[in-house]
């Protein structure tokens, strides 16, 4: 497949005009192409969005480890532009957790739309005083050998773990498991120095940065402070407005840059369906009627009801800077979980994941390994 005069950004994020050569679900070539094909013209092709954080979507959720919930997610995210994404379990049972490992892997390649490129362990190892919507009776300390078994299942498709590092033993854990994947700090108590310790041991993300986390004051760095101040660390944002404000959004991208912002959703089934009930790792999320995400019966956030092409929308409408807003919802993802030779910017060799999209923004077409989604 040739598309001509494509308006696209390039692998630095720079604008520029040229023809794609579509081969085989990747990208062949870029460049003045002497042959016919379809004129993109009046449209802007962006990279496929990644999402490394979601649970579900559209009655599906990943930890229900069946093929159906999965087809739900997969078909959703394509219809918003995320083309690849990590599905996230809950803090549940080690049985459970390992037939959601085991079901990815089975999953993986069989997708209607979105691609599942990894999966992600958010919990069981983690604070029971920073739990959030995670069902406390599966909060447990963590072990290389759960950790291992599950890798193994999962046919090492785990990219991602959250850990508390001061509510277990952690040296080991995450001296091993960053061998693997990354390790993400999150649901966690932790202090500054407890925080800082565990980024030197091999932590290098942070999971929905300010929720579940001990903020950051003028007198303690708490986790929030901490993982700002380490430049390896990549930190994961929810950007529909009600997890975290647009003013702090603002003020974390001018700390952060362009380069260690992850935009997730962690939305869960309810996404996309409205007002309603809903199952979230054994326990009850209600989506109210106007609510920006869910909550549990108490009233605590549970998850997000949104997706990253609308929280890129937000980003824009919250006055963060084009180039920085698109890098973070594909780019930066893909280098999270060590995908972004394959994934996450339009240049030669990488998947055919592209997105177009009119002068308003809206979704035109998405491409996923270079096929219509």
């Amino acid at each position: 497949m040739i598309l001509k005069n494509v308006c696209f950004y390039n692998e630095v994020f720079e604008k520029e005009i040229a023809d794609f050569r579509i081969e085989n679900g990747k990208i062949k070539e870029i460049g003045i192409i002497d042959e016919d094909g379809r004129d993109m013209s009046g449209f802007t092709a962006l990279p496929g969005f990644i999402d490394i954080h979601i649970h579900g979507g559209n009655g599906g959720d990943f930890s229900d480890a069946s093929k159906e919930s999965s087809d739900k997610i997969s078909s959703y995210l394509a219809k918003h532009g995320v083309t690849s994404f990590c599905g996230t379990s809950m803090t549940l049972d080690n049985p459970s957790l390992t037939d959601i490992v085991k079901s990815g892997r089975e999953y993986a390649g069989k997708e209607t739309g979105a691609k599942l490129v990894g999966i992600n362990l958010e919990g069981p190892f983690i604070s029971y005083d920073k739990k959030g919507a995670q069902n406390g009776a599966f909060v447990r300390a963590g072990t290389v050998d759960e950790f291992n078994q599950l890798f193994e299942d999962s046919g090492k498709m785990v990219k991602l773990i959250t850990i508390a590092p001061e509510a277990f033993d952690s040296t080991d854990f995450i001296t091993e498991a960053s061998k693997k994947c990354s390790v993400s700090i999150g649901h966690t108590a932790a202090n500054s120095d407890e925080a800082q310790n565990a980024i030197n041991l091999g932590v290098c993300h942070a999971t929905h940065l300010y929720n579940a986390m001990t903020g950051m004051t003028h007198r303690q760095a708490g986790v929030v402070g901490t993982v700002m101040d380490n430049e390896h660390v990549m930190c994961e944002l929810v950007c529909d407005g009600g997890h975290v404000c647009p003013a702090v959004v603002r003020n974390t991208f001018r700390i952060l840059g362009e380069n260690r912002v992850c935009v997730i959703s962690d939305s869960m089934r309810g996404a996309g369906l409205g007002a309603g009930e809903f199952d979230l790792g054994g326990q009850t999320a209600y989506v109210h009627k106007n609510g920006k995400y869910a909550v549990l019966e108490d009233g605590t956030i549970a998850a997000s009801i949104t997706n990253v092409f609308d929280e890129f929308k937000n980003l824009l409408d919250f006055g963060i800077d084009f180039k920085t807003a698109l890098k973070s919802c594909t780019i930066n993802p893909a280098k999270a979980i060590g995908l972004d030779n394959e994934i996450g910017s339009l240049a030669p060799n990488k998947c055919a994941d592209i997105i177009f999209v009119d002068e308003k923004l809206d979704l035109k077409e998405v491409y996923i390994n270079g096929k219509l989604a």
